[in-house]
């Protein structure tokens, strides 16, 4: 019997990591003032029919705070480098000089800011949902074992706490990476 719920248990856990690894990894994504090189992680180049990332085709660097430099090591690329940068829409505009794409990022304005923190507070809401579909799915796991006669009703309830411990700690989880992401952003 412990195994069962031993199994809805590392199931939920594993939802839950699943749901603050998705919001760590768009948080990554999200630019605040200054260069990221994650921001490019979703830029593809077709590189002969393969659509590959640009962190496989090139180096990236960070020269200064608001510039991103990016070598790309098959030169005959360069272009098709620049467009799918100019195609991705992340607000910056590719400056190439034939050895080198500059990717200058503007200083941010209060309102664009705002723009972000709402943003990140809306993927972080999505990060709660996916959570709180976890905790439905566990809870409705447990209530089956407990109709089927396999468990009592205070060993369900015991179980359905373990659950929901569970489930405050991945939300606290989730608020704490969205008040730093949010203090990152805000900061001038």
């Amino acid at each position: 019997m412990n195994e069962m719920i031993d199994e809805i248990e590392l199931s939920c856990q594993e939802e839950i990591e699943k749901a603050i690894n998705h919001q760590t990894n768009e948080y990554m994504v999200i630019r605040a003032g200054r260069a990221n090189p994650h921001i490019l992680d979703k830029v593809f180049i077709d590189y002969y029919g393969v659509p590959t990332p640009i962190k496989n085709m090139a180096s990236i660097t960070v020269p200064e705070a608001r510039i991103l430099a990016i070598s790309v090591w098959d030169q005959s690329q360069m272009k098709n480098v620049s467009k799918a940068i100019s195609a991705a829409d992340l607000g910056v505009t590719p400056n190439e000089d034939g050895k080198v794409i500059r990717l200058i990022f503007p200083v941010l304005t209060e309102e664009r800011r705002r723009e972000i923190v709402k943003q990140i507070k809306k993927i972080a809401e999505e990060s709660k949902v996916a959570v709180r579909n976890a905790r439905r799915d566990a809870m409705d796991m447990i209530k089956d074992l407990e109709k089927n006669g396999e468990i009592s009703e205070d060993e369900r309830d015991g179980y359905e706490d373990d659950i929901q411990k569970l489930i405050d700690k991945a939300c606290d989880q989730i608020d704490e990476n969205y008040k730093l992401k949010e203090k990152e952003i805000m900061e001038v």
